[in-house]
């Protein structure tokens, strides 16, 4: 038992979960009138597809899988996929709560339609259409195939990483298609992912590294 525990002592990072869950559904509960609405006209050309719903369910899979090969297989890609995905979290609850949002376009979904209706229909139920800017199934995804192809221990892995490219198009593509954010909310997650990568995946961050190897060289 002492093993696992020290094998796995980086659980900690799943603490994060006692942070964001709270702070997530006291603005689903709170954030339901006066909030801003997000909306431009690409949102209007876009129409709505109930068969986006697969992508946008697999996200759960996606995300969640990443996280737990990451955690079982390598320590210091499990951090990386965590800093980046938690980082954009909480920025994004932290622009929620200063700048409360939401969209006006969600259209009217026949639950007897079909059985992907229904499931739009179930997540309509269970998801409000506030606390949108920026979007976290797009942020997620792209986090999710950032660490996909930074690990080195995933390299050569050329049919991964294009079922992992793939997937993460089809997740972005279905918060539009499903009519639960707009196109906005994908473009400010693109933005946050690029801004973050550098910190936690690029030069900042490799420069970061290599001078904390050469200190304990040094000592």
């Amino acid at each position: 038992m002492k093993q696992i525990i020290r094998k796995y002592r980086h659980a900690w990072v799943f603490l994060y979960a006692f942070i964001y869950l709270p702070w997530f559904f006291y603005l689903e509960r709170t954030v339901t009138s006066n909030y801003h609405i997000i909306h431009v006209a690409l949102d209007d050309y876009i129409p709505f597809n109930e068969y986006f719903i697969i992508p946008y369910l697999f996200w759960f899979i996606y995300v969640s899988g990443a996280v737990l090969y990451f955690f079982f297989t390598d320590k210091r890609d499990f951090y990386r996929l965590c800093a980046f995905l938690f980082t954009g979290m909480t920025i994004s609850l932290i622009i929620c709560t200063i700048y409360p949002n939401g969209t006006d376009f969600r259209p009217a979904v026949d639950p007897n339609k079909n059985i992907f209706c229904a499931l739009v229909a179930m997540i309509q139920r269970a998801d409000t259409c506030t606390n949108v800017l920026p979007s976290i199934h797009v942020y997620n995804s792209i986090g999710v195939h950032i660490a996909v192809m930074s690990s080195e221990r995933l390299q050569g892995r050329h049919r991964l990483h294009a079922f992992s490219f793939f997937t993460m198009i089809a997740i972005c593509l279905s918060t539009v298609f499903l009519k639960q954010h707009s196109a906005i909310d994908g473009l400010a997650s693109i933005t946050m992912a690029y801004c973050l990568y550098d910190v936690i995946y690029g030069t900042t961050y490799e420069s970061s590294r290599r001078r904390a190897a050469e200190k304990v060289a040094e000592s």
